[in-house]
Formats: structure tokens, sequence, C-alpha cells
């Protein structure tokens, strides 16, 4: 049942302030209110250029390197559809999450919202989605690191575990600012280092094709999927370009923190017309130079010399990208274990005491989990397609349905549209928590039958390679 929008919706964390009864029993509830006060003046110093980095910073990682393989498999023409046509999707449900925040300020991430439609149920159901995903995330960059501190090095002698729990530190260091008006002073070197690193690799897979033998025109490229492509292999394919549009699941957690949220648009529009041309111009470049053996990410097609360079103008990527997943959840669990404390907003010794604690805590989970679990990987692949499907897609179609609309579904054209259009976004969500699920489980199968699955907390370098 549609929720009005002057309907009476109670705080996400369950809790009601009451200052009149803190003030009698707290003899410094003067203090703590002035603390608070200027607690939520530094959280609220986010505008919209830095939310447009703090977007980039978590949805441009070093996975868009690998939508030239996606190409590869579902063919050049199939590529960009797929490209282009979800990335306008990205940014019709990233608008409806802000129309949500700006409707209810109170939301402060993904599962206060689902809970205005879900109830306690869908808040810690989606808390937990939220949380695991995010954890996970941190994982797969401390292994990325990994396998790119090995190439960049390339000395097999050391073990690859030294240089995993280097990466998790770096992860660990780069995560503590707690703001993400001051989390997007780093979003600008990661900016620069993806886009340095893209071109790097266009540039030398370009020069490549060109010198090679036939030139150009050599190259194995095609505009359709190759001859024997399964089901199973295109959606595992296209699973790389869905996700890489999966910058949805932190709004909330952003918006929170904007002094004028309204200006989202703005963001949305900007990060979602960047990633379209980045998304696609790597694609359709980098598989037109390289072919159907391109690999993923890339910048491995580049050649031994280039390919390390690449990952080493990729390593602030890999790591604030990463980073700003633990800022996110750590963000979500303090606000959600200290609702009405001084401590949320981390600014006297016994906040950043807790803060820096609950940091280092999501970076050791989430570094012994990417390491104890062989399959780490396709696990990844497998949660986001549980996942990623409900934050990017379904959820926000059913947000439209139940938060947003008003009247009903076919009072007038633009009613009978939208309803059209979110109904449209529910079905790819089911699609892709089906399909993408199948997918990924076929992929650990697979993977099992080939004998590429890694040992755990292996000293092998070959293992990561």
């Amino acid at each position: 049942m549609p929720i009005s929008r002057d309907a009476v919706v109670p705080p996400p964390y369950g809790l009601e302030e009451n200052k009149m009864d803190a003030e009698k029993n707290d003899p410094y509830a003067l203090d703590k209110q002035t603390t608070m006060h200027e607690g939520e003046q530094k959280f609220h110093k986010l505008g919209w250029k830095r939310l447009t980095i703090c977007l980039i910073v978590e949805a441009i990682a070093l996975g868009s390197l690998s939508v030239p393989s996606a190409f590869a498999t579902v063919g050049m023409v199939g590529g960009v559809i797929l490209t282009v046509g979800l990335g306008l999707v990205a940014i019709y449900t990233s608008h409806v999450v802000g129309q949500v925040k700006m409707r209810y300020p109170q939301v402060m991430h993904y599962s206060d919202a689902v809970q205005l439609i879900w109830g306690r149920f869908g808040y810690e159901l989606t808390g937990a989605m939220f949380a695991i995903f995010l954890v996970l995330l941190v994982g797969s960059h401390a292994l990325t690191g990994t396998i790119a501190f090995i190439n960049i090095v390339d000395n097999w002698a050391i073990c690859a575990l030294v240089w995993s729990v280097v990466s998790a530190i770096i992860l660990f260091c780069l995560a503590l600012p707690p703001t993400f008006a001051e989390f997007a002073i780093l979003g600008y070197i990661d900016f620069v280092s993806i886009i340095a690193a893209i071109l790097l690799t266009i540039i030398a897979t370009g020069i490549q094709a060109h010198t090679a033998p036939g030139g150009l025109n050599a190259v194995p490229w095609s505009a359709w999927p190759p001859e024997g492509t399964t089901f199973y292999q295109a959606f595992l394919a296209a699973t790389n370009i869905i996700f890489a549009y999966s910058f949805a699941v932190c709004q909330f957690s952003f918006m929170a923190e904007m002094h004028t949220p309204k200006d989202y648009v703005k963001s949305i529009w900007a990060l979602g017309l960047i990633e379209i041309f980045i998304y696609t111009l790597t694609g359709a470049l980098i598989y037109a130079f390289v072919g159907v053996d391109v690999k993923s990410p890339a910048l491995l097609s580049a050649g031994s010399t280039v390919s390390r360079i690449a990952f080493g103008i990729a390593l602030p990527v890999i790591f604030i990208s990463g980073s700003i997943n633990a800022t996110v959840v750590g963000r979500y669990i303090i606000d959600r274990t200290f609702p009405q404390s001084p401590i949320r907003y981390i600014n006297n010794a016994k906040g950043w005491g807790v803060w820096i604690g609950l940091i280092a805590i999501i970076t050791v989970i989430a570094w012994v989990i990417a390491e104890a679990i062989p399959f780490f990987n396709a696990l990844l692949g497998l949660i986001s397609s549980l996942f990623i499907s409900g934050f990017t897609f379904y959820f926000p179609a059913l947000f439209w349905f139940q938060l947003i609309k008003e009247g009903k579904w076919n009072d007038g054209w633009k009613n009978i549209s939208l309803s059209i259009l979110n109904a449209i976004v529910f079905i790819i969500g089911l699609a892709v928590l089906g399909c993408g699920t199948y997918a990924s489980v076929q992929d650990i199968i697979n993977g099992y039958s080939a004998g590429t699955v890694r040992s755990s907390f292996t000293c092998s370098s070959e293992a990561y390679t």
C-alpha cells in the first residue's frame, strides 16, 4: 500500500529523542547537545561536485577494464547496447533513490529506505545485505591489490600473503577519513588514476594492433557474439557491465552528508554520463584492438612492460575505491550503534577510538574472508547477483510504486509511462537475481572442474594471476 507523503514515519533506528528528559537526567546535556550540533555541521559539508567524486570512487574501479572482455563475449553491438542501456537505467533508478531521500530526510542508509516499505524485516534484511556486500568488496580490493603488486614487482619469490597484508593495511589507512567530504579529496587522485590506466591500455593495445601483421584489419573482433556462446557465458559477461553501474547502493549514505541534498540530480547525471562514456569507449576500443582474446582486466592484454606500468598507475584506484566501501559500512554501523551519542560524529578521543577500531575490524574480516574462501571472486559475483539486483533495480522500482507515485498507476500519461518503466526495471532486477545467480554458481562449478580454484591463504603468486 502506498505511503502518503504526509504519513508519519518512525525514525530509521526505531528510537525517539526526548531532549527534555535527557536534560533533566544528564548534567552534561548542554555540552553533549553542543558537541552533537558541531558534529552535525561536520557531517553536512558534502556538495554535489564532491558527491560526484564519491560516487565515481565507489562506482568506477579497475573493474571497468573488465568491460572489453564482456564485449568479446556478447559482441560489439550487444556490448554497446548493454553499456548504454544499463547506464541510462542506472541513472533513472539513482534518481528514484534521490527522490526517496528528498521526501524522507530521516533516511540515512539503504536499509532505512527499505524499512519504509517492508518494515523491521526489510530494515534488518537490507542492513545485512548492505554490510556483507561492502565488506566483501573491501576483500576483493585487497586481492586486486595483491595481484597488482605481484605484477608490478614481478618477484615470485615473495610470499603472496605479504602483498595481501600490505594491501589490507593500505585499505585500512585510506578508510580512516570519517566524512565523505574529506574522503572526496582522495577521489580526485582516484579519478586521475583510473583515467590514466585506461588511456595507457587503449593506446598500448592500439599500437600493438597497428604494428601487428595485417594491422587493425587482422584483429579478430565481431559485431555479434562468437559462435557457440552459451547463455551462461553471455549473462556472466553481462553481469560485468551490470555491476559496473552499482553506485546506488551507497547513494543514501552519501546524500545524508550533503549540505544541499536537492543538488543530487547534478551528481547522478554527471556520474552516469561519465560512466557510459568511459565504459563504452573502453569496451569498444580495446575489444577492437585486441579481439576475442582480450583478458580481464584488459591491461593484462597490453604487454608485460606496459601492463606493469598500468598496474602501477592503477594502484590509487584499487585502494581508494576499495577503502570507501569500508568507510560507508563503518558509517552505517556507527550510526546504528550510537544513534544518540556524540561518538557517531567522531570529534573526540572516544569517537576516534571507536572509529579506528571499527575500520580495523571491518578490514581484517574482509581480508580473512577473501583469503580463506578459495573461490572468493566467484563468490563475490554470486553475492553481487543476489544483492545488486535489489540495490540497483527492484528496490528502486518498489520505492517508486510505494513511496513516490501519486495517485493510481493509470492516472494520466505520466503515471502510466513511469509505471511501465518501473515495471520493466523490476523485471530486470528479477532477471539479474535469477540468471546472475545461476551464472555465478555455474562459474564456481566450472572453476573447480578446470582446477583453477586457488588454495586458502596461499603463498603461491601463480594462484593470483
